[in-house]
């Protein structure tokens, strides 16, 4: 008989051995957008996140479109048509250097392109497209307000006719990239129900004052949307958005790349952790060797990649055309959770040291505390899986 293969050498970085479910396509996504933020993001992004901005975001956009990360799983009109496993290992790589870059993304591409890619005129995906796709414009996606945030069907904002013109009136906030925005896609109530609507941010009545003061999220423009009587063509409304399915269908293709955004938020932290351990002496050893510490490193590492299996399965699933939105709940749930345990637990093998930002974990952990809320709270992704598991609505 022959001899059986000799498995490879146990890496803690992969520790399952998941690489191995990767296509060559898919390596090469990943390393080159691993690269890309280990050259533009990681060295910037800890004063970027001290000072609470993100200077330089048009040129990074423009970067970023570059290498095709911009709109990537769409087809056509200069995206990528890259595979939603594709698209979440850019997310992973992303978030790994921090969730404001990853957001950036996540916005431009699977909010505002992919609401005028889906709901789009032809027309409308021409004159847009393209120029998102390559960074050129930035996109932003008004939906949650003041008052309204878990419950959009409660928005106040809206759009009455003028004649052939639409006039929208109302506030918006939490808005990634608003104010570097040249267009926002916003949804309001009309008579018909809740539309979308294409707006370029230099139309006369709209607005968009960034929100400072925030302690997460720092290295992100995060701004709210006003719009004071905002005229508007006819053909600003997207024609196929009709009713709130429309803007949930735009945020589950986003909650999708956050499941895998978290994981590389989570990785970072357990890497750092990792290696402080095998590194920090104390007592005469490094504290690696102190049974309470490996336990941590291994728990972390087992969450870590459940979760990253996770996604995986749930890119394939998006992949073959059958991925529900109940197992997007599911991921999102998990994924952000644990990886927020992973950060406090990095945080305390790193001690005092943990919340530094010469280490990358508080501002992780920080971040995360976002990633935690947007999207869906932790509390509606429980009641999404409670009523699919029970069938009983408990969200009124």
């Amino acid at each position: 008989m022959p001899a059986p293969d000799q498995p490879a050498p146990f890496d803690p970085y992969d520790p399952l051995g998941i690489d191995d479910l990767l296509t060559v396509e898919d390596l090469a996504v990943r390393d080159t957008v691993r690269a890309w933020a280990a050259d533009r993001v990681l060295p910037d992004v800890a004063h970027w996140y001290e000072q609470g901005e993100l200077p330089g975001i048009r040129e990074l956009a423009r970067e970023l479109g570059d290498i095709g990360a911009l709109g990537m799983s769409l087809e056509g009109y200069g995206c990528a048509g890259a595979s939603a496993v594709q698209y979440g290992l850019a997310c992973l790589e992303l978030e790994a250097a921090d969730s404001g870059i990853r957001s950036l993304v996540s916005v431009q591409g699977s909010l505002a392109m992919y609401a005028i890619h889906r709901y789009g005129s032809e027309e409308q995906r021409q004159r847009w497209l393209p120029d998102m796709a390559a960074g050129r414009t930035i996109g932003c996606f008004g939906l949650t307000e003041p008052d309204h945030g878990s419950d959009p069907a409660g928005m106040r904002t809206r759009a009455r006719r003028d004649g052939s013109d639409w006039v929208l009136t109302g506030r918006k906030t939490w808005i990634t990239n608003g104010s570097v925005a040249g267009v926002a896609v916003v949804w309001a109530r009309t008579d018909e129900g809740i539309g979308g609507f294409l707006v370029p941010t230099d139309t006369p009545g709209f607005a968009a004052p960034e929100i400072k003061h925030k302690w997460s999220l720092r290295a992100s423009v995060t701004s709210e949307l006003v719009l004071d009587e905002v005229r508007l063509p006819a053909d600003a409304v997207l024609p196929g958005a009709r009713g709130l399915r429309a803007p949930l269908g735009c945020l589950n293709h986003a909650r999708y790349g956050i499941v895998w955004g978290a994981m590389g938020a989570a990785r970072t932290c357990f890497a750092s952790a990792l290696e402080y351990a095998r590194t920090r002496v104390q007592f005469d050893r490094p504290i690696g060797g102190f049974q309470l510490t490996q336990a941590k490193l291994a728990d972390m590492a087992v969450e870590l990649h459940k979760g990253v299996l996770l996604a995986h399965h749930l890119g394939r699933r998006m992949d073959a055309g059958t991925l529900r939105p109940e197992q997007v709940s599911f991921g999102k749930l998990n994924n952000v959770r644990e990886a927020i345990e992973i950060c406090r637990t990095a945080r305390t093998v790193l001690g005092a040291n943990g919340i530094s930002l010469e280490y990358p974990v508080m501002r992780h952990a920080t971040n995360l505390e976002s990633v935690l809320t947007y999207e869906g709270t932790v509390e509606m992704h429980q009641l999404v899986l409670g009523k699919a598991l029970t069938g009983l609505d408990a969200f009124r």
